[in-house]
């Protein structure tokens, strides 16, 4: 599974963000509390991708989703069919599971990804921007004091 994450992050010209290890994705997906699950395709009994994703929570269905982390396809594999089977098994998943919402996040650049979501029927949730905190920002946010006027 890492080196398919590694081949996500060449295709989306980020690779120099991998700084985790198969280590640390093995401990996330299988340690006594698992933070991930993963759901894993294979053809022709080769890897050919896998939907990463963990729960999340809506406090307007106040009831929980699922978050896709990433939905990775390999290069050779694309137009097989393996990402809408990954998606249709994450939306059955997503539904057994009681949750409200199947959600995740595409780089606007993506026009392949996006055009292959919009087949599926997922609406685009324009009026929210996505936000981050990471590395030393990161740092200095849990280090800043509460202000007046913090809520």
């Amino acid at each position: 599974m890492f080196s398919l994450i590694v081949e996500l992050a060449e295709y989306e010209r980020a690779v120099d963000q991998v700084v985790g290890s198969e280590a640390l994705l093995e401990a996330a997906l299988f340690a006594p509390k698992p933070v991930a699950e993963a759901l894993i395709a294979e053809l022709d009994g080769e890897p050919a991708g896998f939907a990463l994703f963990y729960t999340s929570f809506s406090t307007w269905q106040c009831a929980p989703g699922i978050w896709l982390e990433d939905l990775i396809v390999r290069e050779r594999f694309r137009g097989a069919g393996v990402g809408g089977a990954l998606m249709r098994e994450l939306a059955a998943l997503t539904l057994q599971r009681g949750s409200g919402r199947l959600e995740w996040a595409v780089l606007d650049w993506n026009a392949p990804a996006i055009g292959f979501y919009d087949r599926l029927g997922a609406s685009s949730v324009d009026e929210w921007q996505l936000r981050r905190l990471d590395g030393d920002a990161l740092e200095r946010a849990a280090r800043v004091e509460r202000q007046v006027g913090d809520s």
